[in-house]
């Protein structure tokens, strides 16, 4: 696999942010990309006008780029708030008031991958009054997908970034993967295998890769430290890329690193042109 036969997009919430919403999917073809992925773009709209999904729609088909991985609402990313659905009150509500909409957003895009953030564990409430209210938004998050023909995915944080969320391994997020299959016997639900994460994390990469690349849906990538672009690091990621082929993964890698202090359109030196436009896998 490694850089010259893996599969790219470019996550459009992370990189390109120097420009309005609307002109990150031109700017990103301008780049040579064809596919890209999004946060939630509406931090304090869970259901936006539609006015506005009309336009950003529009502006992903005008720029050529395929939408391959969307965020359901999660509230502000990034940040150590982010996570919305195992949060009581006014955050899960907001969730659930999500599901639907970013569902038929994804579908209309021809999008086949959600991702849905864990919330941070929040002071005075029971952990597993918390667990128990994610597992059933996570269950409606699984429906919605299954029902626009949509993979589920599940994130691991780290937790010097993150020190209040839950799922900060990856074996944390395998057990909400298989807790949410259970639950809704769809076998839809995914991990997303995001190796800054894991590598802030302490975890032994090769040794994720090797267990837990069946059960992948989505694989992000950024250098540590620093969350940079590959080669600001020192994460092997040509090879760990190369073993994830090797283990049989053949999905979409998004780059969801920080351009650093040059215009995100100078950030992919280290990616020859020929190989940003990428077919569907």
């Amino acid at each position: 696999m490694g850089f010259s036969d893996a599969r790219f997009d470019v996550n459009l919430s992370i990189l390109f942010t120097e420009l309005p919403l609307l002109e990150r999917p031109a700017a990103a073809a301008a780049a040579g990309f064809t596919a890209v992925e999004l946060w939630w773009p509406w931090t304090d709209a869970p259901v936006p006008a539609q006015r506005q999904l009309d336009a950003l729609r529009n502006a992903l088909r005008d720029a050529g780029t395929q939408l391959v991985g969307l965020n359901f609402y999660a509230g502000q990313l990034p940040g150590p708030d982010r996570g919305a659905l195992s949060v009581p009150g006014e955050e899960s509500e907001r969730f659930r008031a999500n599901v639907e909409v970013a569902a038929d957003f994804a579908q209309s895009l021809g999008c086949t991958a959600l991702n849905a953030l864990y919330g941070n564990r929040v002071q005075g409430v029971d952990p597993a009054a918390q667990d128990a209210l994610a597992l059933e938004n996570l269950t409606l998050a699984a429906r919605a997908a299954h029902r626009v023909g949509a993979t589920l995915l599940i994130e691991a944080l780290n937790a010097p970034e993150s020190p209040a969320c839950p799922i900060v391994s990856a074996p944390k997020a395998i057990e909400v993967v298989d807790a949410v299959n259970a639950a809704t016997g769809l076998d839809n639900a995914r991990f997303l295998m995001d190796l800054y994460h894991l590598a802030r994390n302490g975890e032994d990469l090769e040794a994720v890769i090797d267990r837990y690349t069946p059960l992948t849906g989505h694989v992000q990538i950024a250098d540590n430290p620093g969350r940079g672009a590959p080669g600001t690091g020192t994460l092997p990621l040509e090879d760990l890329l190369d073993r994830l082929h090797t283990n049989g993964y053949a999905g979409w890698t998004g780059l969801e690193y920080k351009p650093g202090n040059t215009p995100s359109a100078d950030a992919f030196a280290w990616l020859p042109r020929p190989q940003r436009a990428t077919t569907a896998p």
